[in-house]
């Protein structure tokens, strides 16, 4: 495609529900993409989930995060038909506290056209930009999954506008990550629209090679429009100090050893290895005294708290430490590199199997410090931290295997010299946002047909 003179900036449509102040795992990819698109001279319209659902339906926010999108960025929010998540009475419609028998077969009536709740949001995102690309045209489209309604919203405002899409799987859609098998039966509607939907398509991404080999084989006419593009680290918002020194308590003995695992709890990661790991890793003499801190939110939606700290063998109610295990609470995204600043060591845990990657080991990696494995064997992440210097992995979820890696790195952590942790730095390097997010930038701006621009002087990208 020969690009076209212009002198408007090229114009993107990003199609992604999770949006800060939303604080769900790929949420952080999203907000990176949207902020280096406009940093490369890109006019940005992003498409989120309503601040209701966000705030009333999941619960929690990170509003700190929301004040580092480019304010060049311009926000809409369609509306979500809310019916599944509703639980007070009291804010039902009249008609569906009246008749919600009828209520309830009309909204599965709906699920029939699109299978999946937020299937509404994806209707109502085709007809807000098919207003906007009335009084201003876009020039590509960029949707990102889960929901995959933005799938289905491209898919949509590419029949009707013939404005070529990208997709983005930041998860999958059909391929259940924790069984390595479908997630849905041969006849589920769900494979009829990712068919048409990759059919059209200009490109497909995926966050590493495992998927898209994976969809490249049930999908090989498609194969050749399939493209990598892995997560990274945020250099704005994870400013890493240059040493880490462990200081010494005020009468002089060194200060017991802080394992730390940053990021959401949820029920699929191995959550009791973890737990029963580190118990026997304090037996060992070096690791007595060592503490255990789980930062960040236990489970995506309000409820998921009690059993899961009941799994890390806290008290569901008090939540007071246990066996030198603490949960600490959530971590504002812009105040994680004074939590690693605070740590020697990082878990890794992770759920599913070796189509997972996870986002938060590109991070762990920027701090330099050594990083304990806790998750099944061959997963993609392993691709990622084969070749970091500082990685200590069981290959196992025996607890007892576990539990050797961690004094392993316990002991790294303690003879850890500057010179060990600048190696470890600069394989991570390699992941920085602005390194992984430029070739997919690269293919946008390719099919709308348009010029990198000449980077101002002064200027950067986020």
């Amino acid at each position: 495609m020969t690009p076209r003179r212009r002198e408007r900036p090229p114009r993107v449509l990003y199609l992604s529900f999770y949006f800060p102040p939303s604080r769900a795992s790929g949420v952080y990819r999203a907000r990176a993409t949207a902020n280096h698109l406009a940093a490369e001279g890109w006019d940005v319209t992003v498409l989120a989930a309503p601040l209701t659902f966000l705030h009333e339906a999941v619960g929690s926010v990170d509003e700190k995060l929301a004040e580092t999108v480019d304010e060049r960025i311009k926000i809409e929010r369609p509306r979500l038909n809310q019916f599944i998540w509703q639980r007070d009475v009291r804010r039902f419609s009249r008609f569906r506290r009246a008749m919600p028998v009828a209520a309830q077969y009309i909204y599965r009536l709906g699920q029939r056209i699109f299978p999946e709740h937020y299937a509404s949001w994806g209707w109502a995102s085709v007809r807000r930009a098919l207003r906007l690309h009335a009084r201003r045209p876009f020039d590509v489209v960029l949707a990102t999954g889960n929901p995959f309604a933005s799938f289905a919203a491209a898919w949509l405002f590419h029949q009707t506008t013939r404005v070529p899409y990208v997709v983005d799987y930041r998860d999958s859609w059909t391929l259940d990550l924790f069984t390595d098998e479908p997630a849905f039966s041969e006849e589920h509607p769900v494979w009829a629209w990712e068919r048409r939907v990759l059919r059209d398509a200009s490109r497909a991404i995926f966050v590493n090679g495992a998927l898209r080999e994976w969809h490249a084989q049930r999908y090989p006419k498609v194969a050749d429009r399939m493209m990598v593009v892995p997560n990274g680290w945020d250099q704005d918002l994870l400013q890493v100090p240059e040493t880490n020194p462990r200081q010494p308590l005020p009468d002089g003995t060194a200060r017991p050893l802080r394992f730390s695992y940053l990021g959401t709890v949820t029920n699929p990661q191995p959550v009791d290895e973890l737990a029963e790991a580190f118990r026997l890793a304090r037996q060992h003499p070096d690791l007595a005294d060592a503490e255990l801190n789980i930062f960040g939110h236990l489970g995506f939606f309000r409820g998921n708290d009690v059993s899961l700290l009941e799994r890390l063998g806290l008290d569901p109610v008090t939540a007071e430490p246990a066996s030198g295990v603490s949960y600490r609470g959530p971590v504002a995204k812009t105040d994680v590199a004074t939590t690693y600043a605070d740590s020697d060591v990082l878990v890794f845990m992770a759920g599913g199997s070796r189509y997972v990657t996870s986002g938060k080991i590109f991070e762990y990696m920027a701090s330099g410090l050594p990083i304990v494995s806790v998750h099944a064997p061959g997963i993609a992440a392993t691709e990622i931290l084969r070749d970091y210097p500082l990685w200590f992995n069981a290959e196992s979820l025996e607890p007892e295997r576990i539990a050797q890696t961690m004094i392993a790195a316990g002991k790294m952590a303690r003879d850890l010299t500057p010179e060990s942790r600048e190696a470890a730095m600069r394989h991570a390097d390699k992941y920085t946002r602005q390194q992984v997010v430029a070739p997919l930038e690269a293919e946008l701006r390719e099919l709308a047909g348009v010029r990198r621009r000449v980077p101002q002087e002064g200027a950067g990208s986020s």
